[in-house]
């Protein structure tokens, strides 16, 4: 994949993030991700900001945990924390000029994660079973590199449109739909709508994760999110949504449609 024109102009990016629990859930195993770093540092950024993509690369993801007591919280942190160990080493790489993949960079991140929260359930009674979702990208100017594994998702919706969803569900009812056999009024009512395929840890001893890249441009937006925004919005309404809307405003009307699980978002904006 070539870098882009060195001589264009510089690309800036806004983002929006916001996490609930929704109705039902007394706790919140969502955590959603909004980081910029260079070779040097990780910076953690607010919910809402505005940067330079001179500033360094960023990254917004968003993690769904699961398991028993607060081990579900636990795993979905621990996966936002691993980001930030690996991602500042790639940035010195491609600074010093080396070649670096970025698909191989995310998915060595994704096996570290998943190596984690594997040992942690075998050698823990308390975090036996747990596991996460993980949907992550990573902007570098004029790109979008992603990772994920699980049933969280990255929507892309190009300045012309239409809303792509970029990412697969590594769920039965996922696989169904891709193959064709469900709509999706279908898959929102299926019996087995929550049996995941791919999960980071929870036991699982062999993931695969969806890694890709798409090009991005001024006026395409994205979104991350987890499997609590998508119980309340139809697909339609998404791309509706994400054409004006910031994260707090779709996390907000999911779980007044819907708020039976915890709900996250991070939408990103290319200006």
């Amino acid at each position: 994949m070539s870098d882009p024109n060195p001589n264009q102009p510089t690309t800036h990016l806004r983002w929006s993030g916001m996490t609930h629990p929704g109705r039902v859930r007394t706790n919140n195993e969502d955590t959603f991700l909004c980081l910029n770093f260079d070779a040097h540092e990780v910076r953690y950024l607010g919910k809402v900001g505005e940067a330079s993509l001179d500033s360094g690369d960023f990254v917004f993801a968003v993690s769904d945990g699961m398991g028993g007591a607060k081990s579900g919280e636990f795993a979905s942190k621990i996966a936002a924390e691993k980001i930030t160990q690996l991602l500042p080493r790639s940035f010195k790489q491609s600074a010093q000029h080396f070649s670096i993949g970025h698909g191989d960079v995310l998915q060595e991140l994704i096996s570290r994660i998943h190596a984690e929260l594997s040992k942690l359930g075998r050698y823990y009674e308390e975090c036996r079973g747990m596991g996460a979702t993980l949907s992550l990208g990573w902007f570098t100017p004029g790109w979008l590199h992603f990772a994920h594994v699980g049933d969280s998702r990255i929507y892309y919706l190009p300045k012309a449109g239409p809303l792509k969803q970029l990412t697969h569900d590594h769920s039965y009812v996922g696989w169904l739909r891709r193959k064709g056999e469900l709509n999706e009024r279908q898959a929102r009512t299926h019996p087995r709508k929550s049996v995941l395929m791919q999960v980071l840890g929870a036991g699982r001893q062999n993931i695969d994760p969806h890694i890709g890249s798409v090009g991005c441009e001024p006026g395409d937006r994205f979104l991350f999110c987890t499997d609590g925004v998508i119980d309340g919005i139809w697909d339609h309404r998404i791309a509706d949504m994400l054409a004006k809307d910031d994260a707090k405003t779709i996390v907000e009307y999911a779980v007044a449609e819907s708020g039976k699980d915890n709900a996250s978002a991070v939408v990103v904006e290319m200006l």
